[in-house]
């Protein structure tokens, strides 16, 4: 497998001696338990009222478990190597429900803005909690996920990267607010080590991120990118094949628009979606906070499918409710709660703002450099 081949293959590092390597040497949290529970609480209470307040959301119950034959669980991307847990479900019934737990609530979003008929201009947003088991687990991937995931309804002509970046920059307003919020409540979190992250969003696209930096994979040009020129940056079109022949990152064929022909700075590129990444100073590694973007259309939704080679999914539910003009024309995304709160309260490991399960192995190693993850 090439290097870029074996980039694609999915998140976060392969063995736990790499991870030692990467975790820092010098840690010492800045918070106690206690504190990390009470700033926990802040932030994310901060967030999700901020994020309903300047997208025009309102919060909405969301499933933990989906069925199988509705077609609204989230596969991650398109080569089937992340599945969702499945199991049947029904005590008495004459046919059992074949149940999955979600991965996320990606799909499930869009079906919810008929739902609670949200007109254009209005949203959901969910407090998230998912399982994928098919991660490996190391400092910032969990088999636990918690997510704001949420969707907003559109029109035809906002389908365009004016609006997208106009929604991106209201939600960099509000993790920038969060960050000044928790650091008025806990003013040690000011840490001169730690620079806090810019006023302003740097958007880059795909295209754009392969010319800078031709000759390294997908994740390196990511950590060169923030660790040497723009602390904060949306990479725009995530999913489309670019001039080296790989796509940026895999992206699932049936939520974000990765196909649409854009115009970017004079040049032709595809795609109406993107990746917020910053630079963590604790880690001192790349650092990914959400991921979102303009949802397909029945024509773009049909076009993902023929490049996936993934058509029989035309034949579900959500599938049909978008090619038959069922459900909205939107925009939606998923911020990590996690991955915010542990950039934002200077954290080293997922797990010392989320409780999950962790192998020993690398408890034993965090343990060694002062980083100790919830029981």
């Amino acid at each position: 497998m090439s290097d870029k081949k074996a980039d694609l293959a999915g998140p976060g590092i392969s063995t736990y001696p790499e991870v030692e390597k990467i975790l820092p040497n010098d840690y010492r949290s800045i918070l106690d338990p206690k504190e990390t529970q009470i700033a926990l609480a802040a932030v994310k209470r901060y967030i999700e009222d901020n994020m309903n307040k300047e997208l025009n959301l309102f919060t909405v119950e969301v499933p933990l478990i989906v069925s199988k034959e509705s077609g609204v669980n989230d596969y991650l991307d398109r080569d089937g190597s992340r599945t969702p847990i499945e199991f049947p479900c029904g005590l008495g019934l004459e046919k059992r429900i074949e149940a999955q737990v979600v991965q996320a609530a990606t799909k499930w979003k869009r079906m919810a803005l008929k739902q609670f008929g949200c007109n254009v201009g209005e949203g959901v947003n969910t407090d998230m909690r998912a399982v994928r088991k098919d991660y490996f687990l190391d400092h910032d991937h969990s088999a636990y996920v918690d997510q704001w995931d949420w969707e907003r309804v559109i029109t035809a002509d906002q389908r365009n990267l004016d609006f997208l970046k106009d929604i991106v920059r209201k939600l960099w307003k509000v993790i920038k607010g969060a960050e000044t919020h928790v650091q008025t409540l806990f003013p040690k979190l000011k840490d001169p080590r730690f620079p806090n992250l810019p006023d302003e969003l740097t958007f880059i696209h795909a295209e754009e991120l392969l010319d800078m930096y031709p000759d390294l994979p997908r994740k390196q040009r990511e950590t060169k990118v923030v660790s040497e020129k723009y602390p904060a940056i949306f990479i725009i079109g995530i999913g489309w094949v670019l001039q080296d022949g790989y796509p940026h990152e895999m992206r699932a064929a049936d939520y974000d628009d990765w196909v649409t022909p854009t115009t970017e700075n004079g040049k032709q590129y595809h795609g109406l979606n993107g990746d917020i990444l910053v630079w963590n100073p604790v880690t001192k590694r790349r650092h990914e906070l959400t991921s979102m973007g303009i949802r397909v259309t029945k024509e773009t939704l049909k076009q993902q499918l023929e490049i996936s080679n993934q058509m029989d999914f035309l034949k579900l539910p959500y599938h049909q409710a978008i090619m038959n003009d069922k459900i909205p024309l939107s925009i939606g995304g998923g911020i990590g709660q996690s991955r915010t709160t542990m950039l934002l309260l200077r954290k080293a490991h997922l797990g010392e703002v989320s409780t999950t399960v962790w192998p020993k192995q690398l408890k034993d190693i965090c343990a060694k450099k002062n980083i100790f993850v919830l029981e």
